[in-house]
């Protein structure tokens, strides 16, 4: 386990609640207002546990209950034109206002990513709509 601060690239990603302090610095006061006055300010480390890994998905699949959300990650292979099977590998719950924070996290990106590359177009399903 290699430990690395975080730095403002990353700080895009992180959705902690120190995230908004590292972002920017008129809000650092806000998540540290029960802390004694001249306490330092906590250093944030990013740190991978042992089975950390990096993977690629094409299939994400959300289930939704009162308490959290579930998203289920795996690869799509179509084996024929009409046989698809759906492999999944990995499956994360997050609580509603990490879901939330997510989804304002890729909304951003997602942006970002278009303002550089252009738009990003979904495949039309059978009816011939596309994707929203």
């Amino acid at each position: 386990m290699q430990p690395s601060a975080i730095s403002r690239a990353q700080a895009s990603v992180y959705s902690g609640p120190y995230r908004k302090a590292v972002e920017d610095p008129t809000l650092r006061n806000r998540h540290t207002e029960g802390m004694t006055p001249g306490q330092p300010q906590p250093k944030l480390q990013l740190t991978h546990t042992q089975d950390y890994r990096e993977t690629y998905a094409n299939s994400v699949q959300i289930r939704v209950s009162l308490w959290d959300f579930f998203l289920m990650f795996g690869t799509v292979n179509q084996t024929a034109p009409d046989a698809v099977t759906i492999s999944n590998f990995q499956g994360v719950y997050l609580s509603p206002p990490q879901a939330k924070a997510l989804s304002n996290l890729l909304q951003q990106n997602l942006k970002q990513y278009e303002s550089a590359f252009g738009e990003i177009r979904l495949e039309a399903q059978s009816s011939g709509e596309v994707i929203q």
